[in-house]
């Protein structure tokens, strides 16, 4: 493992083109906590110091330690998927293929993380793929014949939601064990999530202007509308409590569905220089990571 230089400060996958430069982007880490009815932002991290100039992307946690994203060095042709340890401050890669990897989750189970990989065919095809998390192989399709996978969010170990690539992209519900999938639903946004009460969040983009978080019963495969999303905002996360943060530029907003009537604004991280929120990822215990760019 490579040290790893902690600096302690207060969308569709990109074209997928070989040798392409992509933007230039950082994660910050936070300790949320909750007071009375304010979110305090405690601890805050600037995790990617030792790739400042590349693009620092994707952040999931693994574990309340463990956090996966995807990283390109300036100059590099590809993405790879690395994980940091948020105690020990090190990095480690996880994945060292001729293809780039994007998106890395946790797979429930705890043997396996998941990403999607750009094939090196003449479709340069988007196929999800399964690694062993003690690196023991090169890993394996999750999906073999399924392609055009964007984006993706585990509902169980055999059941994934998938961000679908097409002319008109589409949500659809898939089972690794037999490769069947059933389209649900057009138009809709890159992240995904889970409820407390296990309902599927996503957001479905019924016009240029409106854009609607909503939740999908995994069982009967209704949905429900939540509330619009902030304008041109589309990535989110999932508190324990349900309550979902959303951000817009250099503001992080809230909402819960029981008890807001829209989005409250509850911090505002210019003065940490972050001025474009985009994808979010809750730990277990309250910490936030969010990318910058």
């Amino acid at each position: 493992m490579t040290n790893l230089r902690m600096l302690f400060l207060l969308v569709f996958l990109p074209a997928l083109l070989p040798g392409q430069e992509l933007p230039t982007t950082n994660i910050y880490l936070f300790d949320l906590e909750k007071v009375d009815t304010l979110y305090v932002f405690r601890n805050p991290r600037f995790l990617t110091g030792f790739n400042n100039g590349g693009y620092n992307n994707q952040p999931a946690f693994l574990s309340n330690t463990e956090l996966l994203f995807a990283m390109q060095k300036p100059g590099d042709v590809q993405t790879d998927i690395y994980l940091l340890d948020l105690e020990k401050k090190t990095k480690l890669r996880m994945t060292k293929t001729p293809e780039p990897e994007y998106s890395p989750k946790a797979v429930p189970g705890n043997l396996y993380f998941s990403t999607v990989r750009v094939e090196q065919d003449e479709d340069r095809s988007q196929r999800l793929w399964l690694y062993p998390l003690d690196r023991a192989d090169k890993g394996r399709p999750a999906l073999r014949y399924l392609r055009g996978v964007g984006y993706y969010h585990w509902l169980d170990r055999f059941t994934v939601a998938l961000f679908n690539v097409a002319s008109t992209n589409y949500l659809s519900i898939a089972d690794v064990r037999d490769e069947s999938s059933r389209h649900i639903i057009p138009d809709v946004g890159r992240c995904f999530g889970t409820s407390p009460n296990g309902r599927l969040v996503f957001v479905h983009k019924i016009t240029d202007g409106n854009w609607v978080l909503k939740a999908m019963n995994k069982a009967t495969l209704q949905t429900q509308e939540i509330v619009r999303t902030l304008p041109g905002s589309e990535d989110f996360a999932i508190l324990p409590d349900g309550t979902i943060l959303m951000g817009r530029d250099s503001r992080l907003y809230k909402f819960h569905p029981l008890k807001d009537k829209d989005w409250v604004e509850i911090v505002d991280l210019s003065n940490l220089g972050i001025f474009s929120i985009t994808r979010l990822a809750v730990s277990g215990d309250g910490k936030l990571a969010l990318v910058n760019g």
